[in-house]
């Protein structure tokens, strides 16, 4: 569903994304892990179409029409009430407004439907930006840090739904720094530093590979023992 081959990109002298390759099969949770700056939200904008590449190809097997997005920067109207956002892209989207209570229902946001944006928690922003990336039901939802920053029970809830989507046929690329999430939610992972891949594949698998001391080790636990960076 999603591929990238060979993918350099600058931004003037400086090289964020090296020779980055990488598939997404149909109907799995994948996950792009790394700290901040590692170059995670640059592979997303590239392949959403908002960034070109400087080498190397990519693809996906959706329309625009077909893709959901969140990203950290939720974009909503903080002015309109939380129907009236969803009800903005049902129109867009050509279809019926009944789309966005049931988008509003899935995240839990029910009750506040009527409540303006500007007057939302944090998690509740997120939930409802949520909400519009799976307004349409699309068959790729990139979902950029989902989690960050929410209490454990809101992250358990988006957890909760993300693994839905994914049982009702959606694939599902969402990039994190949390190793915990990528072990619970994702079928495969990349792991990113500095714009340049230094692991992939199954989480249990990649632990497996770097079980030098006999013990299993953790993904963070690699990914210091590979970069000697921790994550934020």
């Amino acid at each position: 569903m999603i591929q990238m081959n060979n993918v350099t990109k600058c931004f003037g002298t400086q090289t964020v994304l090296s020779n980055i390759s990488f598939e997404v099969h149909k109907g799995e949770i994948f996950g792009l892990l790394g700290p901040s700056g590692a170059g995670k939200t640059t592979i997303i904008n590239i392949l959403t179409k908002q960034l070109e590449v400087d080498s190397g190809s990519h693809q996906i097997g959706a329309s625009p029409f077909e893709t959901g997005l969140m990203l950290d920067e939720d974009g909503l109207y903080t002015r309109l009430n939380c129907l009236e956002n969803l009800n903005v892209f049902a129109g867009i989207y050509g279809i019926p407004y009944k789309k966005s209570m049931d988008a509003l229902k899935s995240v839990g946001l029910v009750d506040a439907a009527k409540k303006p944006v500007n007057t939302l928690s944090k998690g509740m922003r997120h939930r409802l930006a949520l909400a519009r990336a799976i307004l349409h039901e699309p068959k790729i939802l990139f979902l950029d840090e989902p989690t960050s920053g929410l209490d454990p029970g809101t992250a358990r809830g988006i957890h909760k739904l993300i693994r839905t989507l994914r049982e009702n046929g959606a694939t599902v690329f969402l990039t994190t720094h949390n190793m915990d999430e990528a072990v619970k939610l994702c079928d495969r992972v990349v792991l990113l530093h500095k714009g340049t891949i230094v692991e992939q594949g199954v989480p249990a698998e990649i632990c497996e590979r770097h079980n030098s001391v006999k013990t299993v080790p953790d993904l963070e636990a690699v990914f210091i023992k590979m970069t000697g960076v921790e994550l934020e």
